[in-house]
């Protein structure tokens, strides 16, 4: 059926839709505590409640289940769990003799004791989230069944998640997935930087405090101040390089292939692509294999007579962070091609005709228009760069693998933060050291890309470019 409204027919069910819209910030707990009825206030303690009153049947029985597998994995091993957390466990494996057999009875692990205790706080801050979810949809459903007459049923509220609020459809398992697989162990190796966790202390440890992150800025050790200040600052320098001249360089060359003037612009760029389609891991052994001092680009260079001795490709501090810089040009620049060619060719050629008319010259045209351009779109791609070459593993492990290494040291003239942190805990077995080194290195790419992201004008004019 359809109601008339002047001489425009309107459905009911659209008219249905929009009472039922009633502003979120009305949904809120303490409005739920203070005006809700006996069946919202008991969704309190029992969820879901409130909506099997108001024959929300299948929504009521999603909440109190999630209630009750929540309040069973609490009683089964939750609450051992977190009792456990204080003392990363105390039990040692024990060995007795048994006619003539070993029988060994397993001790704690405190590194599964931390793992399931930072679990269940996880899953414990989780289900908060969601009981307020809870509560605050049964006080809705309170409210719409005043205001309506009766609260959404199932079929209301599918179309609902899958209409106004499908972005929030949409969006819930990425979140989770980045809660489960990246806030989750982040969490984690945070714990495991107040901890004793090393090559001496590996099935149990304890809490240490800040013991760590004093030993990091010591003067003294094979980890001090010294040496984290210089890993840092070639990290950062590394990360510099690696970001911008492979951007301005790429740009460059995608300028020229780009040009009306040049042809064979889908050869030209294949070529580039070439390096893209070799896996990377290969290319950079073999080119590690090439530069080292009996490798084929030496001797090629002495048979030629142009050297007498090796050049120090890998011996030489200068020598190596020049080379991976470098080497690491040849990997990134055709993405940079890749990215920069589309956007030149979505500029408005309007733009560039005007400049033209009104007399402007190339270096003009490049720095008023391109430039600009470029700037507003790859904002956000050269922070994620630059955050990737600060985390850039693959380059430095399998091309110089850190080197050179003083002798001693824990960490190489190449290495950048996340490689030390790779030796000091996969090669040493210092895991609290490098969950130290972690934690900074998180504190500095979130600093920068902060900083940087919101004084740029993709964050402050997100509605387009002008």
């Amino acid at each position: 059926m359809e109601a008339t409204t002047g001489a425009r027919p309107v459905r009911r069910g659209l008219l249905r839709r929009k009472a039922d819209y009633i502003p979120p910030s009305r949904y809120t707990l303490r409005a739920a505590l203070t005006d809700g009825d006996a069946f919202t206030r008991l969704s309190f303690l029992i969820l879901g409640a409130g909506n099997i009153a108001r024959k929300q049947i299948l929504k009521g029985l999603l909440f109190l289940a999630v209630e009750i597998a929540y309040i069973a994995f609490m009683a089964t091993s939750g609450a051992e769990n977190l009792a456990m957390i204080p003392s990363l466990g105390w039990r040692e494996q024990t060995a007795e003799k048994i006619d003539g057999y070993w029988h060994y009875t397993p001790g704690d692990n405190s590194v599964i004791v931390l793992l399931y205790g930072v679990a269940t706080i996880f899953i414990t801050l989780l289900f908060v989230v969601f009981w307020a979810y809870a509560v605050r949809s049964a006080y809705k459903a309170q409210l719409l069944a005043a205001e309506t007459g009766s609260a959404p049923d199932f079929i209301q509220d599918w179309r609902n998640i899958t209409d106004r609020e499908a972005q929030v459809s949409l969006m819930a398992l990425p979140v989770l997935g980045i809660l489960i697989f990246s806030i989750l162990p982040t969490l984690f190796m945070m714990c495991m930087a107040f901890t004793n966790y090393d090559s001496d202390h590996v099935l149990l440890f304890d809490w240490v405090g800040l013991e760590n992150f004093g030993q990091l800025f010591s003067a003294d050790g094979a980890v001090n101040a010294s040496l984290f200040g210089e890993v840092l600052a070639w990290t950062l320098v590394w990360a510099f390089f690696a970001t911008f001249l492979n951007f301005f360089l790429g740009l460059f060359l995608a300028m020229v292939i780009n040009r009306p003037t040049t042809r064979l612009k889908g050869f030209w760029r294949a070529v580039f692509s070439l390096s893209i389609a070799v896996p990377q891991f290969v290319s950079l052994l073999v080119i590690n294999q090439m530069l080292q001092p009996e490798g084929a680009i030496n001797r090629l260079l002495m048979s030629w007579g142009w050297i007498d001795e090796a050049l120090p490709f890998f011996t030489d501090a200068t020598w190596a962070r020049v080379t991976v810089i470098v080497v690491n040009l040849w990997i990134g620049i055709p993405f940079t091609i890749m990215q920069i060619t589309g956007i030149l060719q979505n500029i408005p050629a309007e733009q560039y005709e005007a400049a033209r008319i009104d007399g402007a010259n190339w270096w003009q045209t490049f720095t008023r228009i391109t430039m600009p351009y470029l700037v507003f779109v790859l904002t956000p791609y050269l922070i994620t760069t630059f955050t990737g070459n600060v985390n850039n593993f693959n380059v430095i492990y399998l091309l110089s693998n850190g080197n050179p290494t003083p002798v001693g040291a824990t960490a190489g003239k190449t290495d950048l933060l996340i490689t030390w942190l790779y030796k000091l805990t996969v090669d040493k077995g210092d895991y609290n050291l490098g969950a130290v080194i972690g934690i900074f290195t998180f504190i500095t790419l979130a600093i920068v890309s902060l900083i940087t992201y919101r004084s740029s004008a993709s964050y402050k004019d997100e509605g387009g470019f002008r």
